[in-house]
């Protein structure tokens, strides 16, 4: 939808404004025109206005139902250390299950069944694995050429002739070959190899990991707990009629937490893993073996047979495992910690793509030759699951911050104009912006003077300066602007432009985005066009706007949060899924005048 279908104004000022736009907007007062209407010239301006900007402190925020989870210490030069716990509940893939041939029923009467045919289960757990996924970047998927290379680790991602482990047989020549293409010593091993992923949403000492690990290896340890705390799905303090808010200051270890499943190291890699099936001897012209599964990299660490066994196996056909309920209530969810081993690591991970697969074998009759036999299967818990977009389960992440210095906690909540405004994910920190004046009557006026003067409205940014005086861990990508009270976003989806589905891509009129192209200080614009015509044209209420920074500009869904006095805020739920944080210059104070905090306006006054 363009400018002239979206804002209403005398036809004459509206052709006018279209042989403006043929122009540029300049700095200094500039008069066009005056030829051709005679006595009635336009003018094109841009004025500079004032920003009330305050920070607000946030003790806690709801950390079940999300997105994806933080695992890990993330240790931020300003702000300080962030450790992330997760408990989560385990959901069962069908209630009442059966495990091996019979039923429980069918065992329990198997013992006193003269018919050599119906044998018990026996079933014994071999193997438990915990399986989490990381997060992969957009980028990681794309293959340019084609050559079935991601474009991350292709020599040459615009040429299929290219040959990016140099062993003289092009990588398009190894995609149809079913070879590895990016390894000389695989390529006898058909369709075997471990591809290389381009992972994503992992800091190590607070900066984003590689893209390309090319043979690093960085190591973290991992604590697996059982869970003695019953996580809800619905409060009772509503009469169970709403779903049930855990805050990350909830800490469930070491009070709720009981058996150790696992502690291991964890070697992150960027590549496939392949897992190996045991040949199966009853098939002699099939090596199973050969046929190997591929798993996207990610955390898999062996947990305990015997905690298993007594709690899943030995309880089938028990009340226990009747309905997920049940399931819930007697098996209440696992504790996930990490501890770090040279570096600090924080992980960002999408626990519905995790579980726990049980293998286990089991004796059943062979009716070939008369004889009990052996046989394996596989029973999978899942974490939480995404159904459509909603998220069945539970899982409540842990934020254990250390204090912000104080010159940090003296800015916050103090409702004064702020020279620094302090931005911070997780249980952070967000800022509020009041326009044109501290004073609301006052900026109320300002409004009606735009009015009383004609202007019409072409462009409006605010201009946020990144504080560079400060080490900071890593520069987010993005901010968010949205009105406090209703958590609306200042984002018109009707006027949208995108170039690519990544968070730097994605609904560019709005803006938000990192500039950091080297050639001035870093910042960021937000465009608020839409929002000041909405105040101008239409009389709309000038509230303040809430600022965070997103690691998704795409999910606008507000979320719960404490702040200073238990006071509750709605805030951006995708604000509570990042470490990093940035500083920000305000409009006050010590902060040098060019880089201020600034409301720009660009416009069109018809006389």
């Amino acid at each position: 939808m363009t400018f002239l279908s979206r804002f209403k104004f005398p036809a004459l000022a509206g052709f006018f404004l279209v042989v403006v736009m043929l122009g540029s907007c300049e700095e200094d007062l500039t008069t066009i025109g005056a030829q051709v209407v005679g006595d009635s010239p336009f003018t094109t301006n841009k004025q500079v206005f004032d920003v009330f900007a305050y920070n607000k402190k946030i003790e806690a925020v709801r950390t079940n139902k999300l997105p994806v989870y933080q695992l890990g210490v993330f240790d931020d030069p300003i702000y300080g250390k962030t450790e992330a716990r997760i408990t989560t509940q385990l959901t069962l893939s069908s209630g009442n299950p059966t495990f091996g041939g019979l039923t429980q029923e069918g065992e329990d009467s198997a013992a006193a069944d003269s018919d050599d045919t119906t044998v018990p289960d026996n079933e014994q757990v071999k193997e438990v694995y915990l399986y989490i996924p990381y997060l992969t970047q957009a980028e990681a998927l794309r293959d340019s050429d084609g050559d079935g290379v991601d474009d991350a680790f292709d020599v040459d991602s615009e040429d299929p002739a290219s040959d990016s482990d140099g062993d003289g047989i092009t990588d398009n020549q190894e995609r149809a070959n079913g070879t590895d293409p990016l390894s000389s010593v695989n390529d006898t091993i058909q369709n075997n190899f471990a591809k290389r992923i381009n992972i994503d949403s992992i800091y190590l000492n607070g900066k984003s990991l590689p893209k390309n690990l090319d043979g690093t290896s960085h190591t973290f340890s991992l604590k697996v707990e059982r869970s003695t705390y019953y996580l809800r799905n619905l409060d009772p303090n509503t009469n169970f009629q709403q779903a049930q808010e855990y805050f990350s200051n909830k800490e469930f270890a070491p009070t709720f937490v009981d058996d150790v499943l696992a502690t291991e190291d964890v070697v992150i890699s960027d590549i496939e893993m392949l897992l190996t099936p045991e040949d199966n001897e009853a098939t002699e012209d099939v090596d199973e073996s050969l046929t190997k599964t591929h798993l996207a990299p990610g955390i898999r660490i062996p947990l305990s047979n015997s905690f298993f066994q007594q709690n899943i196996l030995d309880k089938e056909g028990s009340s226990e495992l009747l309905s997920q309920a049940n399931f819930s209530e007697f098996l209440r969810g696992i504790h996930l910690s990490v501890a770090p081993i040279n570096d600090d690591i924080m992980l960002l991970l999408d626990l519905t793509l995790a579980n726990i697969t049980i293998r286990y074998e089991y004796d059943s009759y062979n009716a070939t030759d008369g004889e009990v036999e052996k046989k394996e299967r596989d029973f999978v818990l899942g974490l939480l699951r995404n159904q459509s977009g909603i998220i069945s389960g539970n899982a409540v992440n842990t934020f254990i911050n250390d204090a912000y210095p104080p010159e940090i906690l003296n800015s916050m909540d103090a409702s004064e104009n702020a020279s620094r405004l302090y931005l911070k994910g997780g249980a952070g920190s967000f800022s509020q912006i009041r326009l044109f004046h501290e004073n609301k009557d006052n900026a109320a006026g300002i409004i009606n003077q735009i009015k009383v003067n004609n202007w019409i409205v072409n462009e409006a940014n605010l201009v946020f300066y990144v504080d560079n005086t400060s080490p900071l861990a890593e520069e987010p990508l993005r901010l968010y602007m949205y009105k406090t009270g209703t958590n609306e976003p200042l984002i018109d989806y009707a006027t949208e432009t995108s170039s690519s589905e990544t968070l730097q891509g994605l609904y560019l009129n709005y803006g938000g985005v990192l500039d950091d192209s080297g050639t001035g200080a870093k910042k960021y614009t937000v465009r608020i066009t839409d929002y000041i015509n909405d105040l101008v044209l239409r009389d709309s209420t000038n509230v303040d706007l809430g600022l965070t920074i997103t690691p998704d500009i795409s999910r606008t869904v507000a979320s719960n949060a404490i702040l200073a006095n238990d006071n509750e805020e709605y805030i951006p739920a995708a604000s509570t899924i990042t470490p990093l944080g940035t500083i920000l210059y305000g409009s006050t104070g010590s902060t040098p005048s060019d880089n201020r905090l600034k409301l720009e306006i660009s416009y069109t006054k018809v006389d």
